[in-house]
C-alpha cells in the first residue's frame, strides 16, 4: 500500500519562535527485538542496515532511523516513508557526504552507541553525539589527535577519571564536526572544545553552541547547534518500542512527551577585536 501524505494534519510538535530558541533532544533505548516493518525505510536505509556484521547494531540502526523518520513526520506533518532524507555536500570538498537533511527548515541530526539513540531537532544546523566510555588504552591511542590545550586537559586528570573526561571532550567535537557536515574528516585537533571554552584564553568555534549533557553512567554525550544568541536544549525520552507500534499510536505518544531536562545554553561572549599596531613616523 502507497502511503497517503500527512501534510493537511498540523504538525504535533513545534519549535518555539520565540527567544531564547529552543532545541529539541530525544533519547531512546531500543528493545533488542526485529521492528515488524521496515516499510518507512527508504532503500538506501535498508541497504546500509543489511551492511551490519552484528545483529544488535543492526537493529539499533532499524530502531533509530524508524523513530527517526517518526519523530521527523510529527514535526512536518508528512509520513514518514514519504520524507526525503539526502546529504548535504559537504563544505570542505562539496561531494555527497554532508550532514544529513530535510527539505525545508527544519534540521536534525541522530547519533547511536551500544544501545543508547539521541536525536536532534533544530531551526538551524545541529549536530549530536553520544557514545560509551572507553577503555584507558582507547584514550591513550586517540590522544594525539586532540588539540594541545584538550591533551593537556586529559591528561591532568585522575586517572580513574580520564576515560570519561577524554569522551566528554570527544563527544563534543563529534557533535559539532557532525552539525558542520564534515564528520571526523575534517580534523579533530584543529579546533579547541575542552572544558575552557569561551574562557581561559580558549575559544570554542566562532557561531557555535557546544554542550555535553549529563546523567548516564555508562555514555557520554553532547549537541551543537549553529547559533550566536542563547538557546535552550529540552530533552525527551521516546518510548522504547516506538517503532513497534503503530503509526497512529506512535504519533500520539511523541505528541505526549513531556520534557525530562531543560539546559541553558547561554549566548557566546562577543570576541574581543584585536588592536591594530599603530606606527608613528
Amino acid at each position: 500500500m502507497t502511503p497517503r501524505p500527512a501534510t493537511t494534519a498540523p504538525a504535533l510538535r513545534t519549535l518555539r519562535p520565540d527567544a531564547p530558541r529552543e532545541l529539541h533532544l530525544w533519547a531512546l533505548r531500543p528493545p533488542p527485538s526485529e521492528p515488524p516493518s521496515v516499510s518507512e525505510l527508504d532503500a538506501e536505509e535498508r541497504r546500509r542496515a543489511a551492511g551490519f556484521l552484528r545483529a544488535d547494531a543492526r537493529l539499533v540502526y532499524l530502531h533509530a532511523h524508524i523513530a527517526l523518520r517518526r519523530l521527523l513526520s510529527a514535526y512536518t506533518g508528512t509520513a514518514p516513508a514519504l520524507l526525503r532524507l539526502r546529504r548535504a555536500p559537504c563544505p570542505y570538498c562539496g561531494g555527497p557526504h554532508g550532514r544529513p537533511v530535510l527539505p525545508g527548515p527544519l534540521h536534525f541530526s541522530l547519533s547511536h552507541s551500544h544501545g543508547l539513540v539521541l536525536i536532534g531537532v533544530a531551526a538551524s544546523p545541529v549536530g549530536v553525539d553520544v557514545q560509551r566510555v572507553p577503555d584507558a588504552a582507547t584514550v591513550e591511542l586517540c590522544l594525539p589527535r586532540l588539540h594541545p590545550a584538550e591533551r593537556h586537559e586529559v591528561v591532568g586528570a585522575p586517572e580513574d577519571r580520564r576515560p570519561r573526561v577524554f569522551a566528554e571532550l570527544w563527544s563534543r567535537k563529534e557533535a559539532y564536526l557532525k552539525g558542520l557536515g564534515t564528520g571526523l574528516g575534517h580534523g579533530v585537533g584543529g579546533d579547541y572544545l575542552g572544558v575552557h571554552a569561551n574562557a581561559g584564553g580558549h575559544r570554542a568555534p566562532d557561531g557555535w553552541l557546544v554542550a555535553g549533557l549529563h546523567g548516564c553512567p555508562d555514555h557520554v554525550s553532547a549537541l551543537a547547534v549553529e547559533a550566536t544568541t542563547a538557546h535552550r536544549a529540552v530533552l525527551h525520552e521516546l518510548p522504547d518500542r516506538i517503532a513497534e507500534l503503530p503509526r497512529p499510536a506512535a504519533a500520539e505518544e511523541i505528541a505526549a512527551a513531556e520534557p525530562v531536562l531543560s539546559m541553558a545554553l547561554p549566548a557566546p561572549p562577543v570576541p574581543t577585536p584585536t588592536p591594530t599596531p599603530t606606527h608613528e613616523e
